[in-house]
Parts: structure tokens; C-alpha cells; sequence
């Protein structure tokens, strides 16, 4: 299990590669990632994340561990970034491995839908003209997390 969080932009192909490479036991890798996409009006100069360092590092190990012990997994890898970030930007990656497809396709929906709605994150959206203004949770977010939950 890796967990990252980091200030620093990430290689997404040389990570997925490099996490498959250490596998022994997996016929499916799955990976995922998040990126930085602009407001409806076009506006979004950038987006601001911030966290805990070690809160933040805890709890994502702790949601990798439940994905561990919910499906049959053989690795599991979590980025996510913080910081400024520009639009097109990665700003997470989470990349399952499993024997089996199924397992690996919903651990990793599992983990983004955590990531999406839980983790210990704060977005902040900077628009041009007027300033910044905190994400507030979705409530589609809440709603996919939900599936799990049950």
C-alpha cells in the first residue's frame, strides 16, 4: 500500500507503471485520475487544497485499509496533491490491483468516492474577478459514497 499526499505534480504514467511492475498475483490494475477542470462560465484561474500533514495521511491509509479488507486486493496506491493547481492539472491518482476485475474496479470506485466526499481536503475555487470561495460538498457525492455505506 502507498499513500502520498504531496505539493508536487506526479507522472501519472510512470506511476501506473511502476505500480504494476511491483505486482505478482494481479490479472487487474485499475487506475484513476483526477484532474482539475474549469468552472461552467469558464472562470477558474486555479484550485487551492489544503489539509492536516499526518490527520490527512492517517486517514487515507485507514480508507485504503477498509478498500484492503473489503475486496481482495493485492496493492493499492493513493496521490493527492495540494497546493495552487491550474486547470488540467492531475490533482489525485488512486490505481487498484486484484486478481479479478471486479474486485479491483469497485475498491477504487470505493476509494474515489471517499476521496470525493471524506477525505480530510479543503478546496478552495479562485475565479478571475472575484476572488476565491470555498467547495462545499456535493450532495451526488454524498449520494455515490452512500452505496458503500450500506
Amino acid at each position: 500500500m502507498d499513500i502520498r499526499v504531496t505539493a508536487e505534480a506526479f507522472d501519472f504514467a510512470a506511476e501506473a507503471q511502476g505500480f504494476s511492475g511491483r505486482l505478482e498475483a494481479s490479472g487487474a490494475v485499475v487506475t484513476f485520475s483526477g484532474i482539475v477542470r474549469d468552472n461552467a462560465d469558464g472562470t477558474l484561474e486555479r484550485m487551492e487544497i489544503e489539509h492536516y500533514p499526518g490527520m490527512t495521511e492517517k486517514a487515507l491509509a485507514g480508507i485504503a485499509e477498509q478498500a484492503c479488507g473489503r475486496w481482495a486486493l493485492e496493492d493499492v496506491l493513493v496521490i493527492h496533491r495540494h497546493g495552487a493547481m491550474r486547470v488540467g492539472e492531475t490533482i489525485m491518482m488512486v490505481a487498484t490491483a486484484s486478481r479479478h476485475r471486479k474486485d479491483a474496479f469497485e475498491a477504487a470506485e470505493f476509494l474515489m468516492d471517499y476521496l470525493k466526499s471524506r477525505a480530510p481536503f479543503w478546496k478552495k475555487e479562485v475565479t478571475s474577478g472575484e476572488g476565491g470561495a470555498w467547495v462545499d460538498a456535493r450532495e451526488v457525492d454524498e449520494e455515490a459514497l452512500g452505496r458503500w455505506l450500506e
